[in-house]
């Protein structure tokens, strides 16, 4: 038996290539295309994928590189524009200082203004209401605290010559001689607190009190104290020495929601304060410093203080 050969296909026969007088390896084209499809030439995209197998940057992630790399310098200067907008450079500094100060001598204008207005009025008419007494209403609205003012405008006639002399020795004993603070007094007031180590005496005149009742508040600071300089000789400047007294015994606080001294001596004394003794008038006026606690029977001692003052007053009675 014998084996079966498959027949012989001449076409495929290596010698009809060569019997046209060409080798293989004579014609570039044939050998590129026989080399492009052999098993051994290089295919692109399994060269991507593989690539992307092993880790190695392929040529289009390198050009998307490029490309990333090229727009991150825009993206940074936009970065940087918008930063440049929020930074707070000396010039804005500047521009907010000046719109501050601006807005603070607005509010400070506006409100010496409104005051020096009040000081004319207040020359002829009693104020309704003062600064001290709004700060008294709030606070017992605050605290829910019961709460009735009792004030009582009236004339320096109306009230006693000892009463107003009380007060000034009390108070301010050289009223009639400065221009609104005396500085001599406040000299002696801080050395005699530094020798007693705390705070014992103010050097506040007549007038400075005034101020802070009709326009301000009971409130320790050293912003009240400065807003209270100009108020004071505002107030020395627009009104006479007599209608200042007049209105400090008016408005002055004398125990829990009574200003004046009409309203003071009846809460205190039960009658009017134009028929007052000199020893009633030493008294009450011993509790100004402090009239929310003080109460004139308790006050033997100051008020024996004030009446030795009283007596070395001097032409008190020459401006009444």
């Amino acid at each position: 038996m014998t084996d079966s050969q498959p027949p012989f296909d001449a076409s495929h026969s290596p010698e009809d290539g060569m019997g046209a007088g060409h080798s293989v390896s004579d014609d570039p084209k044939a050998t590129q295309t026989a080399n492009d499809d052999s098993p051994g030439a290089p295919d692109t995209e399994a060269d991507d994928s593989s690539s992307s197998r092993s880790g190695l940057p392929s040529e289009a992630s390198t050009h998307s590189q490029d490309s990333t790399s090229a727009e991150t310098p825009h993206a940074k200067d936009e970065d940087a524009d918008t930063f440049e907008v929020f930074t707070l450079t000396p010039e804005v500094m500047r521009s907010w200082l000046r719109t501050a100060m601006r807005s603070i001598l607005l509010v400070l204008g506006s409100y010496y203004a409104l005051c020096t207005l009040l000081l004319i009025a207040y020359r002829w008419v009693d104020p309704p209401i003062t600064g001290v007494q709004i700060q008294r209403s709030v606070a017992a609205w605050w605290t829910e605290a019961d709460y009735e003012r009792s004030y009582e405008p009236v004339s320096l006639r109306e009230i006693d010559d000892d009463l107003e002399l009380a007060v000034v020795s009390a108070e301010d004993t050289r009223f009639f001689q400065h221009t609104g603070i005396d500085w001599k007094a406040i000299g002696e007031a801080i050395e005699d607190n530094r020798e007693r180590g705390r705070m014992y005496r103010g050097g506040s005149t007549i007038t400075q009190q005034l101020a802070k009742n009709l326009f301000q508040t009971t409130h320790s600071s050293l912003i009240r104290k400065g807003l209270e300089v100009p108020l004071t000789y505002l107030t020395e400047l627009l009104l006479p020495k007599e209608r200042i007294l007049e209105l400090y015994l008016n408005v002055i606080e004398w125990g829990p929601g009574v200003f004046g001294a009409e309203a003071a001596s009846r809460y205190h004394y039960g009658h009017s304060a134009d028929t007052m003794s000199r020893w009633h008038a030493a008294a009450l006026a011993a509790c100004i410093p402090n009239p929310l606690v003080r109460r004139p029977r308790r006050m033997d001692s100051y008020a024996r203080t004030i009446l030795g003052r009283m007596r070395q007053v001097e032409r008190f009675e020459a401006y009444f």
